[in-house]
């Protein structure tokens, strides 16, 4: 049941990025952007539950460290397009690289982290508006799939590990920043985003861990305009 719900999480993601894409393609992209960002992550405490391993049922409040600055670091990349007929509307493909660990990890854990990233992957439509003085304010809302480097170990657990990434559940953002532009080629932004991800994980030697995070991350970037 658990993988068939990755399984349907998937289709539905894939299913709206599709919608998204026909809905676009009637209009010619008439600016075609890169964008690299980093700066810092927070996460507020979300309730931990694991079920079937040697670490007995846990039902658990988990206060989460974001450790942006630990390597590697808290990262994104983002490709967007905006349209010909209505410039001020745009789609973009997002990727971030965020980061929580447990602080402190549970009694019977000795490792909780996904330090290698609860990476989002996401498909996003935006909105901007040109003010005419270089600074271009914008806002997005996207959806897509919660993909984190799973890292749990436990005392009890005689040897049975998980380091490995995994597509645990579905990610969900929003986003407003403001983006200046200091040649025809060249852009700095600044911005804050909410993303929202699922994370239920298969553990190594049997069992199942379920937490939602929600990762709030304030990014610094620089944009360059592909044509």
């Amino acid at each position: 049941m658990f993988r068939s719900w990755k399984k349907t999480t998937v289709s539905l993601v894939t299913a709206f990025a599709t919608c998204l894409a026909v809905g676009v393609s009637t209009q010619a992209f008439a600016e075609s952007t890169i964008s690299v960002y980093g700066g810092a992550n927070f996460s507020p405490h979300s309730r931990l539950e694991t079920s079937g391993t040697a670490f007995g049922p846990t039902s658990k409040a988990i206060k989460w460290d974001g450790a942006s600055f630990e390597m590697p670091p808290f990262y994104g990349i983002r490709a967007t397009h905006w349209l010909t007929h209505m410039p001020q509307l745009g789609v973009a493909l997002d990727f971030t690289h965020s980061k929580v660990k447990a602080d402190p990890p549970p009694n019977n854990f000795t490792k909780l982290e996904f330090t290698d990233g609860i990476n989002f992957l996401t498909v996003n439509g935006l909105y901007r508006h040109k003010m005419g003085n270089g600074f271009t304010p914008y806002a997005g809302v996207g959806v897509g799939l919660s993909i984190p480097h799973v890292e749990v170990a436990g005392a009890a657990v005689d040897g049975n590990v998980t380091e490995e990434y995994q597509v645990t559940g579905i990610a969900a953002q929003a986003f407003i920043g403001v983006d200046y532009q200091i040649d025809q080629n060249w852009s700095v932004f600044g911005e804050f985003k909410s993303t929202y991800g699922q994370v239920e994980a298969d553990l190594n030697g049997g069992g199942k861990l379920d937490t939602h995070i929600v990762s709030n991350q304030v990014i610094v970037g620089v944009t360059y305009k592909l044509f």
